[in-house]
């Protein structure tokens, strides 16, 4: 049977050395400057051009399979996948305490199947997910956006060549046609990349539409050096030249000049990308220059055959050695020693599962049958388990767990064990280590808070909602945590508790707001949209948060911002309830929850904070709300830390449900204070 399939090109040495490159700077960049070296968009590019590059040559030869191809890319990627899923699974059970089970299970079948990028986008944004950059399976958001673009682009291609070849008789139109959509799709995608706001960046990072520019780049490089034929002569082999030298230079130096982390996939990344593409056109042609030559060396190319091993185990490795030793960031020891065993290990997951695994039936493919049958059935169960058990976890075990309503005021007293000194019987701890991250005000469930990326204003009413009288619960999450108390004193009291409530936000006017050490617009604007609406509506009184901790201990304080809203409140003729904040759980390396501390076999006392590093000696709200006559100050910090230590549990309840908001259980155990405060503060009642 003739093949019309076109030859296949030239082998890249010299790109096998590209990825050798990229890696290295991506786990050096990793374990010891904590930052983004650009490498991934590297393999990003690399992974476009030689995927489109391969399917092309299968649908310019008479059609593309897309089970086959399925299958082919499947053999090639999952068995190492799996194995470090897995391992990461098992050392996940033997170590972490059962409360971060969930989260975990959620990533391995997310990176399992290929969708890991959303389920980092959805914890960036989703409120009360866990914080997703300390995850062992960080990284493998890369992994899903490439196996997205592979499906994609491997139906488009075949759908194409099936309609070039058997509709309009004319397979030669297949490159042309596949160039005008995937040129189509790369400016699309840039466009989206580079129009989305920058207070976005934390979905925009993982959005495979942001992202898929960056593919279709090799994409469309595919599909050029495929049709056309690149100049030769004493010029063209200078130019390639000043291309492979300048692309080099660039790829080395993409993550000291560059923050990929808050500017990729934006277009900052035209530079990893442009230098990726500058390399692929250096070393296409005959004669490659000096540096495609030194990217094609034996130690790159080796390097670059196990970087996809590499890439899988270095960010585990990381993130164990930062858990066991307990430090924000690795050393030079720890550090070559993660370096060592990711190494080694990607060498031994080459050798003993990728290529094994990749070798044809016969036995003349280097590998006996039965080895290698064996090793593919224990890949098989071990990925079975792992996701079988994972799946498990969370929808049977996880999802059957249940918000909890009113507990027992006698075997669980919560906050009256430390204000009135009521002795609690002994009982297990409620809410439970896996209830906690649901035992949140209502508010939350019922969608009253306005999410990260919006200047909406959200207001719904709790309470009694015709009571004569309003307070209005303005601020961020820290503000509505003590919604679940007013709720019932307003029911109590008549008094209509009216929410205006955004993620991440307390009442800002600053022009330069930030949060997590990034401008925040959308926080000012939505402020500046509240106080408008405030203006209106009228509350009796406006209950906000009056304080905010300092980092990493030491202690809380009054933000200036907050001093500059009280002013502007003022004008307005608006009187504040200012609440001191609740103490944060940290240390000098960064926030804990209580439940992990717990489960990991820690005590209320032993997982705390001391007071000391919690909360200053006195209310530092003190000084500047004695210059705004209508701000009266509420603190409760007695009714959440004891003397010397700010336990995490009290009464038998549970106090925190995760790193620093308090239950709903414990905070509706604080509602007799609080109506306390309130009304010998307002006369209110």
């Amino acid at each position: 049977m003739h093949d019309d399939r076109p030859p296949a090109p030239r082998y890249r040495h010299d790109l096998d050395g590209l990825r050798g490159v990229a890696i290295a700077l991506v786990v050096v960049f990793h374990v010891w400057f904590g930052r983004v070296s650009g490498g991934v968009d590297v393999f990003l590019v690399l992974s476009g051009f030689f995927f489109t590059a391969m399917v092309l040559r299968r649908g310019a030869g008479g059609g593309v399979s897309v089970p086959v191809v399925v299958v082919r890319t499947l053999r090639r990627l999952l068995p190492a996948l799996l194995v470090v899923l897995a391992s990461v699974a098992a050392w996940a059970v033997a170590t972490l305490p059962y409360t971060q089970w969930t989260e975990l299970s959620r990533q391995v079948l997310a990176s399992a199947l290929y969708y890991q990028n959303w389920q980092l986008a959805s914890a960036a944004a989703d409120y009360l997910a866990a914080d997703p950059s300390v995850s062992p399976l960080q990284h493998l958001w890369s992994m899903a956006v490439q196996g997205q673009f592979y499906l994609a682009v491997l139906l488009v291609i075949a759908f194409v060549a099936l309609v070039c070849r058997r509709v309009l008789r004319r397979p030669r139109l297949l490159r042309p046609a596949v160039g005008a959509l995937v040129a189509l799709g790369a400016a699309a995608s840039f466009w989206y990349a580079a129009t989305r706001p920058a207070v976005q960046q934390d979905w925009t990072y993982y959005d495979s539409a942001a992202r898929a520019w960056e593919l279709l780049a090799g994409a469309l490089l595919a599909v050029l050096l495929a049709s056309v034929s690149l100049p030769t002569g004493r010029v063209a082999r200078f130019v390639r030249a000043l291309l492979a030298l300048g692309g080099l230079a660039a790829v080395l130096a993409c993550g000291v000049l560059f923050d990929g982390a808050q500017q990729f996939p934006g277009p900052a990344a035209l530079f990893p990308v442009l230098a990726t593409v500058a390399l692929i056109v250096a070393g296409a042609g005959e004669r490659p220059p000096a540096v495609s030559r030194l990217l094609a060396s034996w130690p790159l190319v080796e390097l670059g055959a196990i970087a996809y091993a590499l890439y899988l185990w270095h960010w585990p490795l990381l993130i164990g050695a930062l858990i066991y030793t307990r430090s924000g960031g690795a050393g030079v020891g720890s550090g070559l020693v993660v370096v060592g065993l990711a190494l080694l290990l990607a060498v031994l997951t080459r050798h003993g599962i990728e290529e094994p695994l990749r070798q044809r039936s016969d036995r003349r493919a280097g590998a006996p049958v039965l080895v290698r049958r064996g090793i593919g059935a224990m890949v098989a169960l071990a990925g079975v388990t792992v996701l079988g058990a994972a799946w498990f976890w969370q929808a049977v075990l996880f999802d059957n767990e249940r918000p909890l309503s009113a507990l027992d005021p006698v075997v669980y007293p919560g906050a009256d064990a430390l204000v009135a000194g009521v002795s609690a019987p002994p009982a297990a701890v409620r809410p439970s280590m896996l209830e906690a991250p649901r035992d949140v005000p209502a508010s939350t469930t019922d969608g009253c808070i306005s999410d990260w990326h919006t200047t909406a204003v959200v207001t719904c009413d709790y309470g009694d909602p015709d009571g004569a009288r309003t307070i209005a619960v303005v601020g961020n999450s820290h503000a509505e945590h003590w919604l679940t108390a007013l709720d019932a004193i307003g029911r109590a009291r008549g008094v209509r508790i009216a929410v205006y409530l955004k993620m991440g936000c307390s009442l800002n006017l600053r022009e330069d707001s930030l949060y997590r050490g990034e401008p925040i617009s959308d926080c000012r604007d939505w402020s500046r949209a509240v106080l408008d609406q405030l203006t209106v509506d009228r509350p009796d009184w406006v209950f906000t948060t009056a304080t905010a901790p300092i980092w990493p201990v030491g202690g809380d304080e009054v933000p200036q911002g907050f001093v500059e809203v009280w002013g502007a409140l003022a004008e307005r003729d608006l009187r504040v309830l200012a609440v001191r904040d609740t103490p944060w759980l940290r240390t000098a390396y960064g926030r804990y929850r209580a439940v992990d501390c717990l489960a990991a076999g820690g005590t209320a006392e032993g997982c705390g904070m001391l007071r000391a590093d919690a909360l200053a000696p006195v209310n530092p709200a003190l000084e500047p709300a004695a210059e705004f006559p209508n701000v009266h100050l509420l603190d409760l910090s007695d009714a959440v830390c004891g003397p010397q230590v700010c336990r995490v549990v009290e009464g038998n309840v549970l106090v925190y449900h995760d790193e620093h908001h308090l239950t709903a259980s414990y905070v509706r155990t604080l509602t007799p204070e609080l109506e306390r405060q309130i009304g010998a503060g307002t006369g209110l009642w």
